[in-house]
C-alpha cells in the first residue's frame, strides 16, 4: 500500500479521541503501518481538534501535509468544509457528520455558517466525492463520531478496514457502560 493520508476533524467534546483511536487500531489489526498526531487547540472551549493518521510503509512523519489528505472525515460541518479546502487532494474523499457548531462569529452575524452545498461545491472542484451523515435517532450527540465510523467502514474507505473489524476497535476504545449503545448506532448506521 502507498501512504494513504486520512486527516479527521471537529470541535472540542466530540469524540475525535475515540475516532482516531479506533480507526487507528483497525488499521494496525490489518497490518498496516500507521503515524498518527492530535492537536487539541482550544478544545475544553469549543475549539478545533485535528488528528492525522498516514498509513503505509512510505510515511515518515505523522502530520498530513497540506491538499494530501485522500480522506477527510469532520464530525462537524465547517470543519468539513475546512478540512475541504485545505487538506483534501484533489479526487480525495471527504465523509461529515452533519453538525453545526457556530462559532462567535456566525452567532454574532458577522460571518456566514456554511451550507452543505457548500462542501459539496468545494469537493466537486476537486473532482473528489462527499458523503453526508446525520442520524436522526441519536440520543446522544457524542456518538456522532461511532455514526462516521459506520460509514467509513460501509463505504470501504480505508483499505482491508471491515464493518467487522472497525466494530472490534470500538468495542476495545470504548468504556463498557457505553458500548452497547454505541454498537446499536454504529450498526444503524452501516446500512447494509
Amino acid at each position: 500500500m502507498s501512504i494513504f493520508n486520512v486527516y479527521l476533524t471537529g470541535v472540542g467534546g466530540q469524540g475525535i479521541g475515540l475516532l482516531s483511536g479506533a480507526l487507528g487500531t483497525a488499521i494496525v489489526d490489518v497490518g498496516h503501518k500507521v503515524l498518527g498526531c492530535e492537536t487539541h487547540g482550544l478544545a475544553q472551549r469549543g475549539g478545533v481538534v485535528v488528528s492525522h493518521l498516514r498509513v503505509g510503509e512510505g510515511a515518515y512523519a505523522p502530520r498530513v501535509p497540506p491538499g494530501q489528505a485522500d480522506l477527510v472525515v469532520s464530525l462537524e460541518r465547517l470543519e468539513g468544509l475546512r478540512g475541504a479546502v485545505n487538506m483534501l487532494r484533489p479526487g480525495g474523499r471527504i465523509i461529515f457528520y452533519d453538525a453545526e457548531y457556530q462559532p462567535i462569529a456566525v452567532r454574532m452575524g458577522e460571518a456566514v455558517y456554511p451550507k452543505v452545498s457548500d462542501i459539496e461545491a468545494e469537493v466537486a472542484s476537486k473532482g473528489g466525492t462527499v458523503e453526508r451523515v446525520f442520524d436522526e435517532d441519536l440520543s446522544d450527540p457524542r456518538m456522532q463520531n461511532v455514526a462516521l465510523l459506520a460509514r467509513v467502514a460501509a463505504l470501504g474507505a480505508i483499505d482491508k478496514i471491515t464493518p467487522a473489524r472497525l466494530e472490534k476497535a470500538i468495542a476495545a476504545s470504548v468504556p463498557a457502560k457505553l458500548l452497547e449503545t454505541n454498537l446499536e448506532v454504529y450498526r444503524r448506521n452501516l446500512g447494509l
